[in-house]
């Protein structure tokens, strides 16, 4: 194990599980879909799928279980990912359902409007398959998002995935970002604190910390966490960079990158997938976190969801290339 409790990445790839979209928006700022626009797509997303393939991109090895149709869509999200370096063996594909979509405009105010097609869609069919169990009992480290929790079926392929991961001394990380209407479902919060309890990394944005921890405060909610299980906690912080907080106490702030937004979409993603994947190649907290940061700023950058992902040497590009912003 790595000073972190992280899995080192010789022990098996980085998977997780859940939704493969493709994501369609428009153009032009406005308002809804109630007149004809012009959109342009189709971009490979599912927060997921842009999770693995920053980590595949920066030299992870990694792989995801996941379901797509028998389209054009599913097609174009199976190629990227396989040119990427991510395995797709257990991603299947529905003879019935068409891939999931996502229809995005983006308001003047830069809030967005969604129409969304998954639960039914073949990003709802996701089994625990021959090709699924096969990945799961190689893999060395689980990725849990919280987008999953609407995914019919894909906490009981997590939990089996927990067991199998953890009983070859594996490593779980969790991104706790649960839409709050699935909270308030006992079941839904019971799973939610399940996985709290167990993960070795938690992985918030903003608010995310303090209902994961169930408690206000940032340095409160730090506490409670490494209290259960946590040995780090990866806090995102947008455009004020990032900080990771340690179990022995320490804390490294990072600052944000300097870029010109274009697209938010999946910046969280690319931030855990570089993260996560940068501590199981062995790299210190402070590499790390720069190289995610710069994942996540570097997406941004392009339109689509996971159009900026970047390798290793363009992440090195791109650090030496863009300013920092002050903390």
């Amino acid at each position: 194990m790595t000073r972190t409790g992280l899995a080192p990445d010789a022990l098996g790839p980085t998977i997780t599980i859940g939704e493969i979209l493709v994501e369609i928006m428009a153009t032009d700022r406005g308002t809804g879909f109630l007149e004809p626009i012009t959109l342009i797509g189709p971009y490979p997303s599912g927060a997921p799928a842009i999770f693995i393939d920053q980590c595949a991109r920066i030299g992870g090895s990694a792989g995801i279980i996941a379901c797509v149709g028998d389209d054009d869509f599913g097609r174009v999200n199976v190629a990227r990912l396989h040119a990427d370096g991510a395995d797709v063996s257990a991603i299947s594909t529905s003879p019935e359902f068409p891939t999931g979509s996502a229809f995005v405009r983006y308001r003047n105010d830069g809030s967005r409007d969604f129409v969304f097609n998954i639960a039914r869609s073949a990003a709802s069919q996701i089994d625990l398959t021959a090709a699924a169990r096969a990945l799961i009992a190689r893999s060395g480290h689980l990725h849990v998002m919280g987008t999953a929790f609407a995914i019919p079926g894909a906490i009981e392929i997590i939990e089996y995935a927990i067991a199998t991961i953890k009983a070859r001394g594996g490593s779980i990380s969790f991104d706790p970002n649960v839409r709050k209407e699935l909270l308030g479902q006992s079941e839904t919060r019971a799973r939610f604190a399940r996985l709290v309890d167990i993960a070795d990394l938690i992985l918030p944005s903003g608010e995310e910390l303090f209902v994961a921890a169930g408690v206000g405060g940032e340095s409160e909610a730090v506490h409670a966490l490494f209290a259960r299980n946590a040995s780090e906690v990866a806090l995102k912080r947008g455009a004020k960079g990032s900080t990771v907080f340690t179990l022995e106490g320490r804390r490294i702030d990072c600052p944000a990158f300097a870029v010109e937004e274009i697209d938010p979409t999946g910046a969280g993603d690319c931030f855990g997938g570089a993260y996560v994947a940068c501590r199981r190649l062995g790299m210190p907290i402070e590499q790390a976190l720069t190289y995610a940061n710069a994942a996540g700023a570097r997406n941004v950058t392009a339109r689509g969801p996971m159009e900026g992902a970047g390798t290793r040497a363009e992440l090195d590009a791109f650090i030496a290339m863009t300013p920092g912003r002050s903390i």
